[in-house]
């Protein structure tokens, strides 16, 4: 347990791998809820298109909404979009930067549904065995019946039980062909993704490399900072709970001594000064709610500037030159 433990401390102190686990997670478990799911084709005109393609795509819209609730960097996306300017400017390239590093997470349980069900072919199968053409599988004249009825007999081919067509076509002709068709979509699909993914990390690198060092790094203030003033807020508020509760017990306190007539006073008086004026350095200067509910306002609709001389640069403007201009000339250095 405590293994696990460190492995689960570690991963939440590294983000990014963090991610990548949760996403190698999710695209196993898309390949393993296909392989435990039985699929039954309703192998009925009216539903079989529905059913086929449903389950062709609605899963992978499910997996792709799923990455995007668990990742933490979708809070953090909308509170930088939604938030007011205030004293720092709000970069669109950063808020594009995290939009399409979640998606790209986001998209990996998906593609491998969409690979999985189109190399095995029974929802390809059941969606397009009406489309067939009967003169290539069997007898096209001789089977008198009419539109309705061949669509409809058709449509049974997913189902072996149920066929009753085996005297006008063959049945594992059509559902080899159908599926040697799905098989090949997929193949089709997994190159795509491939390659886009390929001349996505290939080209990136030939474009300016200094302006996607500069998004990155402040895409990674932004996590981290949101990281730091969580732990001083939760920090802030375990010392004010801690005061509140000491000055509680030891009103209290006084005021039953005040009822007895006891004077004793702790033997221990000067370590829990230390300790309470430990607490109180931890407040930082903020001993009420009013002021607290007014910090965290503050930090929501204004911002500090990230200029931290007071004597250098004040302005997003220079701050962005100035990174820009170090993020560039390390890149020369490369």
């Amino acid at each position: 347990m405590d293994k696990f433990r460190m492995m689960f401390q570690f991963l939440q102190s590294n983000q990014e791998s963090f991610m990548n686990g949760i996403c190698g997670i999710m695209a196993l478990a898309s390949a393993q809820l296909y392989a435990s799911f039985e699929f039954n084709c309703p192998c009925m005109p009216e539903y079989n298109y529905a059913y086929g393609i449903g389950i062709l795509v609605v899963p992978a819209i499910w997996f792709f909404l799923l990455g995007f609730v668990l990742n933490n960097n979708v809070s953090m996306l909308a509170e930088e979009w939604k938030r007011p300017v205030g004293q720092r400017g709000k970069d669109p390239t950063i808020l594009r930067y995290m939009f399409i590093s979640i998606s790209q997470r986001s998209l990996i349980a998906p593609a491998v549904w969409i690979s999985v069900t189109l190399m095995d072919g029974k929802s390809f199968l059941c969606a397009y065995s009406m489309d067939l053409d009967v003169s290539q599988f069997g007898n096209a004249t001789g089977h008198r019946l009419s539109e309705e009825q061949l669509i409809r007999m058709l449509a049974k081919i997913p189902c072996k039980h149920i066929f009753d067509g085996q005297h006008i076509l063959s049945r594992e002709a059509a559902t080899r062909y159908i599926r040697c068709a799905s098989q090949a979509f997929g193949w089709m699909f997994l190159l795509l993704i491939t390659i886009t993914a390929f001349m996505i990390r290939a080209i990136r690198p030939c474009f300016t490399q200094a302006a996607f060092l500069k998004t990155k790094y402040w895409s990674h203030y932004v996590d981290i900072e949101r990281k730091m003033f969580d732990e001083t807020c939760a920090e802030h508020a375990k010392s004010f709970a801690k005061i509140c509760i000491q000055q509680y017990f030891e009103s209290v306190s006084g005021e039953m001594h005040r009822f007895h007539g006891a004077g004793d006073s702790g033997k221990n008086g000067n370590e829990d000064n230390d300790k309470h004026t430990s607490e109180e350095d931890k407040l930082l200067g903020i001993h009420a709610q009013d002021d607290m509910n007014k910090v965290l306002w503050n930090w929501h609709t204004c911002k500090p500037a990230l200029s931290l001389k007071k004597d250098g640069l004040s302005t997003d403007a220079d701050r962005n030159f100035v990174a820009h201009k170090f993020l560039k000339t390390f890149s020369c250095l490369h």
